[in-house]
């Protein structure tokens, strides 16, 4: 079954980024144009077409749909998992799910048991780091599920500077 990115993206408590920039450019200055907040939203099973933005008429989602209207919205991405582990692993590091290192939302590997999900190696590059390196700050904030804080999945060692939320 195919889910649409929106699905996931479009409403709080994802463990997501919401990177903003660590300083903006002083226009007058001439170094150019300030980069764009970035807010990256993700939500376990939210359905297609259940806010405003999408077609919803029952329920208000002001403000989301505001920042819909404002920003950026995914129509046409798919994940390949069922399950919130390896969706959001995939679109924290932008592997292919036959790539990414969690398949599924257990919680032992290799005889080690993890309170929630598989940590994300160390040498897997997330959305946070690289947004990091542009200069951006980063933070996250809500479920996390990607690995315990002892581990190298801990979002403060896969390029948060700030994390407040849970691993489930």
């Amino acid at each position: 079954m195919k889910i649409p990115a929106c699905t996931w993206t479009i409403a709080l408590l994802g463990a997501a980024a919401v990177p903003a920039p660590a300083a903006r450019p002083d226009s007058s200055s001439g170094s150019g144009p300030a980069r764009p907040n970035i807010v990256f939203i993700m939500a376990d099973d939210l359905g297609w077409g259940e806010m405003g933005c999408y077609g919803q008429q029952k329920i208000k989602t002001p403000n989301l749909d505001r920042l819909a209207g404002e920003g950026l919205r995914f129509l046409r991405h798919y994940t390949g998992a069922p399950v919130c582990a390896p969706a959001r692993c995939v679109l924290m590091t932008g592997r292919h799910l036959g790539h990414a290192e969690i398949r599924n939302n257990g919680d032992s590997k290799n005889g080690r048991k993890f309170p929630g999900q598989w940590p994300i190696t160390a040498g897997a590059v997330t959305i946070a780091e690289a947004l990091k390196k542009a200069g951006y700050a980063t933070g996250g904030f809500g479920k996390w599920g990607l690995g315990p804080t002892d581990t190298t999945g801990s979002p403060i060692r896969q390029g948060f500077d700030r994390f407040y939320g849970y691993n489930c």
